[in-house]
């Protein structure tokens, strides 16, 4: 023993500053704490392409993130909003389509199509959510869950858009890596530009709509704006979303209004945590290399699916995300004293 007395403590001990979220960085060791978390996410999504065995898995990388996106919309108007929407599925269809018919019928490479309908999308998504607005709870969300379904019905009743065949030969991305490095960055710029906007004036603001509208609304601010503006951004996300898959495939049709892009982006929400933004984006990438793996199992490969998925929201009710952010600054070092 070299005499000297030593004891455990944490790590964030002289860096944290007792207000949440707030740092002391006073030093190189509080820089490096206060951006691993963020420096590892971001690492990790830009070199899994590279880790996974095969394209097919590469492939199912891509479909990840689209969910990925689509969950994060989902967390962006349900926890800061308020507003539980499922419609995740309208979000995809109405770009997919719509990036769909501007390649197929008018020639137009993907660099524009894709922008067009995500913007066009969002503004029409929007516009149809607009009368909905002053609903809330749950009679939002499923008028919100009838509008896919209205839509595929209506075209495959009119045969429009092709029909029930689809409109196929869409222009497709020149190779996978194109793809990766398309849409990874594009999900990571999305989600901490969201990030960003809900710590402005503008976040303040919706979250504090969700809590006591009746409030703002004696503030004299305009309610309905501010949750058109946020349907807008949520739904523009879910149209990217659409827009891109169409080009992974180079095919739109009915499946794009399948319930799967209204419910996978919920289960993926409540796995990673709800509320964090990149909880949505770590669940989706757990869900849906998880559903894939389960393939094997044929008619089985749901209730298996169901289990674990069970089995995440029972144990870590408040998803993966803050039960990691609650360990890593309760991690601790020995120091002298």
């Amino acid at each position: 023993m070299d005499g000297k007395i030593r004891r455990r403590e944490r790590v964030d001990r002289g860096i944290k500053v007792r207000t949440e979220g707030i740092y002391a960085i006073s030093s190189w060791r509080g820089i490096a704490y206060a951006i691993i978390p963020t420096f590892s996410f971001v690492l990790g999504m830009l070199i899994i392409p590279f880790v996974v065995p095969s394209m097919t898995w590469q492939r199912i990388m891509t479909i990840s993130c689209i969910y990925a996106l689509l969950a994060l919309s989902f967390d962006f108007l349900a926890h800061f909003v308020g507003i539980v929407c499922l419609g995740g599925a309208f979000f995809t269809g109405v770009g997919g389509y719509l990036s769909g018919v501007l390649n197929s019928a008018f020639g137009l490479p993907m660099a524009i199509t894709i922008p067009i309908a995500t913007i066009a999308g969002g503004a029409i998504c929007t516009l149809l959510l607009l009368p909905c607005l002053p609903i809330r709870g749950i009679y939002f969300a499923i008028v919100s869950l009838m509008y896919p379904l209205l839509f595929a019905r209506v075209i495959e009743a009119l045969e429009v858009f092709g029909g029930t065949d689809g409109m196929p030969g869409l222009a497709t991305f020149p190779n996978i890596w194109v793809e990766l490095y398309f849409i990874i960055p594009m999900t990571l710029i999305l989600t901490f530009g969201l990030r960003r906007l809900v710590n402005e004036d503008f976040g303040i603001v919706l979250r504090a709509i969700k809590d006591n509208d009746q409030a703002v609304r004696a503030s004299n601010i305009d309610i309905a704006w501010y949750k058109m503006k946020a349907v807008f951004i949520a739904s523009a996300i879910g149209c990217f979303a659409g827009a891109c898959l169409a080009h992974l495939y180079g095919w739109v049709g009915l499946s794009l209004f399948a319930l799967d892009f209204s419910i996978f982006p919920i289960a993926a929400t409540v796995v990673g945590g709800v509320g964090t933004l990149v909880g949505p984006i770590i669940g989706a990438f757990i869900l849906a290399p998880l559903s894939e793996m389960l393939r094997a199992f044929g008619p089985l490969r749901v209730v298996f699916y169901s289990l674990i998925l069970a089995g995440l929201v029972v144990f870590k009710t408040e998803g993966l995300v803050p039960f990691l952010q609650r360990k890593y600054h309760q991690f601790e070092r020995w120091t002298e004293i």
